[in-house]
Protein backbone atom coordinates (compact mmCIF):
# COMPACT_ATOMS: atom_id res chain seq x y z
CA UNK A 1 0.00 0.00 0.00
CA UNK A 2 1.63 3.72 -1.22
CA UNK A 3 1.97 6.44 1.11
CA UNK A 4 -0.76 8.44 -0.41
CA UNK A 5 -3.51 5.34 0.01
CA UNK A 6 -2.62 5.38 3.20
CA UNK A 7 -3.51 8.88 3.66
CA UNK A 8 -6.70 8.21 1.88
CA UNK A 9 -7.70 5.98 4.22
CA UNK A 10 -6.79 8.30 7.17
CA UNK A 11 -8.72 10.88 5.56
CA UNK A 12 -12.01 8.60 5.53
CA UNK A 13 -11.60 7.64 9.21
CA UNK A 14 -10.18 10.95 10.42
CA UNK A 15 -11.23 13.63 8.20
CA UNK A 16 -14.01 12.63 6.14
CA UNK A 17 -14.34 15.10 3.18
CA UNK A 18 -17.67 13.90 1.81
CA UNK A 19 -19.35 14.98 5.05
CA UNK A 20 -16.66 17.01 6.47
CA UNK A 21 -17.01 19.46 2.76
CA UNK A 22 -20.92 20.16 2.63
CA UNK A 23 -21.12 20.69 6.29
CA UNK A 24 -17.88 23.70 6.33
CA UNK A 25 -19.44 25.00 2.79
CA UNK A 26 -22.59 26.02 4.72
CA UNK A 27 -20.39 27.16 7.91
CA UNK A 28 -18.33 29.59 5.68
CA UNK A 29 -20.90 30.34 3.42
CA UNK A 30 -23.15 31.47 5.68
CA UNK A 31 -20.67 33.51 8.06
CA UNK A 32 -19.82 35.68 5.08
CA UNK A 33 -23.33 36.32 3.65
CA UNK A 34 -24.27 36.78 7.77
CA UNK A 35 -21.97 39.87 7.62
CA UNK A 36 -22.82 41.44 4.18
CA UNK A 37 -26.75 40.91 5.01
CA UNK A 38 -26.20 42.34 8.51
CA UNK A 39 -24.61 45.50 7.24
CA UNK A 40 -26.70 46.00 4.32
CA UNK A 41 -24.28 45.57 1.70
CA UNK A 42 -24.28 43.59 -1.67
CA UNK A 43 -22.72 40.05 -1.31
CA UNK A 44 -18.94 39.58 -2.30
CA UNK A 45 -17.93 37.96 -4.81
CA UNK A 46 -17.43 33.73 -5.93
CA UNK A 47 -14.13 34.00 -5.10
CA UNK A 48 -14.81 35.63 -1.78
CA UNK A 49 -16.46 32.44 -1.24
CA UNK A 50 -14.52 30.04 -2.25
CA UNK A 51 -11.48 31.78 0.08
CA UNK A 52 -13.55 31.20 3.49
CA UNK A 53 -14.23 27.84 2.14
CA UNK A 54 -11.18 26.76 1.28
CA UNK A 55 -9.86 28.51 4.79
CA UNK A 56 -12.52 27.07 6.20
CA UNK A 57 -11.22 23.70 5.40
CA UNK A 58 -7.60 23.99 5.93
CA UNK A 59 -8.23 24.89 9.60
CA UNK A 60 -10.19 22.18 10.58
CA UNK A 61 -7.75 19.87 9.03
CA UNK A 62 -5.05 21.61 10.94
CA UNK A 63 -7.45 21.23 14.55
CA UNK A 64 -7.67 17.78 13.67
CA UNK A 65 -3.84 17.40 13.18
CA UNK A 66 -3.12 19.68 16.35
CA UNK A 67 -5.90 17.11 18.08
CA UNK A 68 -3.73 14.11 17.11
CA UNK A 69 -1.06 15.99 18.58
CA UNK A 70 -2.80 16.53 21.90
CA UNK A 71 -3.60 12.78 22.05
CA UNK A 72 -1.21 10.98 20.90
CA UNK A 73 -0.44 9.37 24.42
CA UNK A 74 -4.02 8.89 25.31
CA UNK A 75 -4.74 7.14 21.78
CA UNK A 76 -1.49 4.80 21.69
CA UNK A 77 -2.87 3.95 25.38
CA UNK A 78 -6.46 3.53 24.96
CA UNK A 79 -7.84 3.71 21.55
CA UNK A 80 -5.09 1.68 19.43
CA UNK A 81 -7.65 1.02 16.38
CA UNK A 82 -6.86 4.64 15.58
CA UNK A 83 -5.22 5.23 12.00
CA UNK A 84 -2.11 6.56 13.51
CA UNK A 85 -1.34 4.14 16.54
CA UNK A 86 -2.10 1.26 14.85
CA UNK A 87 0.78 2.37 12.21
CA UNK A 88 -1.40 3.32 9.26
CA UNK A 89 0.19 6.51 8.79
CA UNK A 90 2.75 8.28 10.94
CA UNK A 91 1.94 11.16 13.39
CA UNK A 92 4.40 13.71 11.79
CA UNK A 93 2.97 13.33 8.23
CA UNK A 94 -0.10 14.28 9.37
CA UNK A 95 1.56 16.92 11.07
CA UNK A 96 3.64 18.22 8.03
CA UNK A 97 0.81 18.42 5.62
CA UNK A 98 -1.25 20.85 8.27
CA UNK A 99 2.05 23.06 7.69
CA UNK A 100 2.28 22.88 3.98
CA UNK A 101 -1.26 23.71 4.22
CA UNK A 102 -0.50 27.14 5.79
CA UNK A 103 1.28 29.05 3.34
CA UNK A 104 -2.23 27.94 0.90
CA UNK A 105 -4.44 29.03 3.53
CA UNK A 106 -1.86 32.54 3.67
CA UNK A 107 -2.29 33.03 0.21
CA UNK A 108 -5.47 32.82 -0.08
CA UNK A 109 -6.49 35.79 3.17
CA UNK A 110 -3.91 37.79 1.08
CA UNK A 111 -6.50 37.65 -1.83
CA UNK A 112 -8.74 39.25 -0.03
CA UNK A 113 -6.73 41.25 1.64
CA UNK A 114 -4.13 42.02 4.58
CA UNK A 115 -6.58 42.60 7.02
CA UNK A 116 -7.83 38.70 6.74
CA UNK A 117 -4.50 37.94 6.73
CA UNK A 118 -3.92 39.61 9.93
CA UNK A 119 -7.16 37.60 11.19
CA UNK A 120 -5.95 34.42 10.25
CA UNK A 121 -2.95 34.75 11.82
CA UNK A 122 -4.79 35.16 15.26
CA UNK A 123 -6.52 32.27 14.22
CA UNK A 124 -3.43 30.09 14.13
CA UNK A 125 -2.13 31.65 16.90
CA UNK A 126 -5.28 30.53 18.94
CA UNK A 127 -4.58 26.93 17.36
CA UNK A 128 -1.17 27.11 18.09
CA UNK A 129 -2.04 27.67 22.13
CA UNK A 130 -4.67 25.10 22.24
CA UNK A 131 -2.24 22.31 20.89
CA UNK A 132 0.07 23.30 23.58
CA UNK A 133 -2.91 23.14 26.21
CA UNK A 134 -2.02 26.69 27.04
CA UNK A 135 1.18 25.87 28.79
CA UNK A 136 -0.43 23.98 31.71
CA UNK A 137 -2.53 21.13 30.35
CA UNK A 138 -2.36 19.03 33.49
CA UNK A 139 -4.35 22.20 35.25
CA UNK A 140 -7.15 22.58 32.35
CA UNK A 141 -7.57 18.74 31.86
CA UNK A 142 -8.83 19.08 36.02
CA UNK A 143 -10.96 21.80 35.31
CA UNK A 144 -12.92 20.50 32.23
CA UNK A 145 -15.10 23.36 32.24
CA UNK A 146 -12.12 25.92 32.23
CA UNK A 147 -10.80 22.75 29.10
CA UNK A 148 -13.98 23.35 26.98
CA UNK A 149 -14.53 27.17 27.24
CA UNK A 150 -11.03 27.55 26.49
CA UNK A 151 -10.82 25.63 23.29
CA UNK A 152 -14.40 26.67 21.85
CA UNK A 153 -12.92 29.85 22.01
CA UNK A 154 -11.25 28.92 18.54
CA UNK A 155 -15.13 28.85 16.64
CA UNK A 156 -16.04 32.63 17.60
CA UNK A 157 -12.13 33.28 16.32
CA UNK A 158 -12.66 31.44 13.13
CA UNK A 159 -16.04 33.06 12.67
CA UNK A 160 -14.53 36.41 12.83
CA UNK A 161 -12.04 35.50 10.38
CA UNK A 162 -14.45 34.41 7.92
CA UNK A 163 -17.33 37.22 8.52
CA UNK A 164 -13.96 39.16 7.67
CA UNK A 165 -14.01 38.13 4.40
CA UNK A 166 -16.70 40.22 3.81
CA UNK A 167 -16.79 43.19 5.76
CA UNK A 168 -12.17 44.03 6.10
CA UNK A 169 -12.10 47.19 3.70
CA UNK A 170 -15.86 47.61 4.01
CA UNK A 171 -16.01 49.65 6.95
CA UNK A 172 -15.56 47.19 9.22
CA UNK A 173 -17.86 44.76 10.95
CA UNK A 174 -21.84 45.42 11.69
CA UNK A 175 -22.40 46.12 15.32
CA UNK A 176 -24.52 42.97 16.00
CA UNK A 177 -21.80 40.40 15.05
CA UNK A 178 -20.97 39.46 18.55
CA UNK A 179 -24.39 37.67 18.24
CA UNK A 180 -23.33 35.75 15.81
CA UNK A 181 -19.77 35.05 17.40
CA UNK A 182 -21.48 34.21 20.85
CA UNK A 183 -23.57 31.90 19.00
CA UNK A 184 -20.48 30.29 17.48
CA UNK A 185 -19.49 29.86 20.63
CA UNK A 186 -21.91 27.99 22.35
CA UNK A 187 -22.30 26.16 19.08
CA UNK A 188 -19.21 24.78 19.63
CA UNK A 189 -19.62 23.70 23.17
CA UNK A 190 -23.17 21.82 21.81
CA UNK A 191 -20.74 20.07 19.44
CA UNK A 192 -18.14 19.48 22.07
CA UNK A 193 -20.39 17.81 24.64
CA UNK A 194 -22.70 16.44 22.34
CA UNK A 195 -19.74 14.38 20.93
CA UNK A 196 -18.29 12.95 24.16
CA UNK A 197 -21.66 12.51 25.95
CA UNK A 198 -21.34 8.35 26.05
CA UNK A 199 -23.43 5.72 27.14
CA UNK A 200 -22.19 3.77 30.38
CA UNK A 201 -21.11 0.37 28.05
CA UNK A 202 -19.49 3.35 25.63
CA UNK A 203 -17.42 4.72 28.63
CA UNK A 204 -13.50 3.97 27.95
CA UNK A 205 -10.36 4.18 30.54
CA UNK A 206 -8.30 7.05 30.25
CA UNK A 207 -10.45 9.13 27.78
CA UNK A 208 -12.40 11.67 29.56
CA UNK A 209 -16.04 12.16 28.70
CA UNK A 210 -18.43 15.34 29.72
CA UNK A 211 -21.06 12.18 30.61
CA UNK A 212 -18.10 10.33 32.93
CA UNK A 213 -17.60 13.87 34.65
CA UNK A 214 -21.11 14.63 35.24
CA UNK A 215 -22.88 11.27 34.36
CA UNK A 216 -25.09 10.31 31.57
CA UNK A 217 -28.09 12.11 32.38
CA UNK A 218 -26.92 15.27 33.54
CA UNK A 219 -24.61 15.52 30.74
CA UNK A 220 -27.29 15.14 28.30
CA UNK A 221 -29.48 17.73 30.27
CA UNK A 222 -26.40 20.53 29.95
CA UNK A 223 -26.03 19.94 26.61
CA UNK A 224 -29.79 20.33 26.19
CA UNK A 225 -29.66 23.71 28.23
CA UNK A 226 -26.74 24.79 25.80
CA UNK A 227 -28.69 24.67 23.15
CA UNK A 228 -31.77 26.56 24.68
CA UNK A 229 -28.61 29.34 25.11
CA UNK A 230 -27.97 28.98 21.03
CA UNK A 231 -31.86 29.07 20.32
CA UNK A 232 -31.68 32.16 22.51
CA UNK A 233 -28.91 33.53 20.80
CA UNK A 234 -30.44 32.79 16.93
CA UNK A 235 -33.41 34.91 18.22
CA UNK A 236 -31.10 37.38 18.88
CA UNK A 237 -29.62 36.96 15.65
CA UNK A 238 -33.06 37.21 13.94
CA UNK A 239 -33.45 40.77 15.70
CA UNK A 240 -30.50 42.12 14.25
CA UNK A 241 -31.46 41.19 10.92
CA UNK A 242 -34.96 42.03 11.42
CA UNK A 243 -36.25 38.49 10.51
CA UNK A 244 -37.00 37.38 14.25
CA UNK A 245 -39.87 35.34 13.55
CA UNK A 246 -38.59 33.23 10.95
CA UNK A 247 -35.34 32.46 13.04
CA UNK A 248 -37.46 32.06 16.23
CA UNK A 249 -39.53 29.51 14.65
CA UNK A 250 -36.51 27.48 13.40
CA UNK A 251 -35.04 28.02 17.02
CA UNK A 252 -38.37 26.46 18.23
CA UNK A 253 -38.75 23.64 16.01
CA UNK A 254 -34.90 22.76 16.41
CA UNK A 255 -35.05 23.01 20.25
CA UNK A 256 -37.68 21.11 20.50
CA UNK A 257 -36.18 17.80 18.47
CA UNK A 258 -33.45 18.10 20.67
CA UNK A 259 -35.41 17.80 23.90
CA UNK A 260 -36.38 14.69 22.06
CA UNK A 261 -32.77 13.57 21.90
CA UNK A 262 -31.27 14.76 24.85
CA UNK A 263 -34.43 13.43 27.21
CA UNK A 264 -34.66 10.18 25.42
CA UNK A 265 -30.88 9.74 26.44
CA UNK A 266 -31.22 11.08 29.78
CA UNK A 267 -33.81 8.73 30.78
CA UNK A 268 -32.36 5.50 29.13
CA UNK A 269 -28.76 6.18 28.02
CA UNK A 270 -27.62 3.75 25.03
CA UNK A 271 -25.48 3.57 22.24
CA UNK A 272 -27.73 4.64 20.03
CA UNK A 273 -29.15 7.08 21.92
CA UNK A 274 -25.38 8.19 22.35
CA UNK A 275 -25.38 8.11 18.12
CA UNK A 276 -28.68 10.18 18.31
CA UNK A 277 -27.37 13.06 20.54
CA UNK A 278 -23.84 13.54 18.53
CA UNK A 279 -26.24 13.86 14.96
CA UNK A 280 -28.46 16.06 16.50
CA UNK A 281 -25.50 18.15 17.93
CA UNK A 282 -24.35 18.73 14.36
CA UNK A 283 -27.74 19.11 12.81
CA UNK A 284 -28.70 21.51 14.98
CA UNK A 285 -25.56 23.47 14.45
CA UNK A 286 -25.98 23.14 10.87
CA UNK A 287 -29.58 24.06 10.88
CA UNK A 288 -28.30 27.56 13.15
CA UNK A 289 -25.43 28.66 10.52
CA UNK A 290 -28.34 27.98 7.42
CA UNK A 291 -30.52 29.68 8.65
CA UNK A 292 -28.79 33.28 10.47
CA UNK A 293 -26.73 33.06 6.91
CA UNK A 294 -29.19 31.95 3.93
CA UNK A 295 -32.86 32.66 5.91
CA UNK A 296 -33.02 36.28 6.02
CA UNK A 297 -31.51 36.70 2.41
CA UNK A 298 -33.89 34.78 1.05
CA UNK A 299 -36.96 36.33 2.75
CA UNK A 300 -35.95 39.82 1.11
CA UNK A 301 -35.50 38.51 -1.62
CA UNK A 302 -38.81 37.41 -1.59
CA UNK A 303 -40.21 40.25 -0.48
CA UNK A 304 -37.64 42.88 -2.48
Amino acid sequence: MTGWQRFLIYQKERFPLAKTAPLLAVFSGASITFSAVLADRPLPGAGQYAAGFLIAMILFFQMRAADEWKDREIDRLYRPERPIPRGLVRLHTVLWAAVVLMPVAGLAAVGIGWGVLALLLMTWLWLAAMTVEFGAPEWLRNRMLIYLASHMMIMPIMDLLLTGIEWVGQGGPAPGLWLFLALSFVNGCVLEIGRKTWAPEAERKGVESYSALWGPARSAWIWLGLVALAALLLCGVGIALDAIWPLAAVALVGLSGAAGVAIGFARAPSVRGQSRLDAAAGLWVLICYAAAGFLPLMLRGVTS
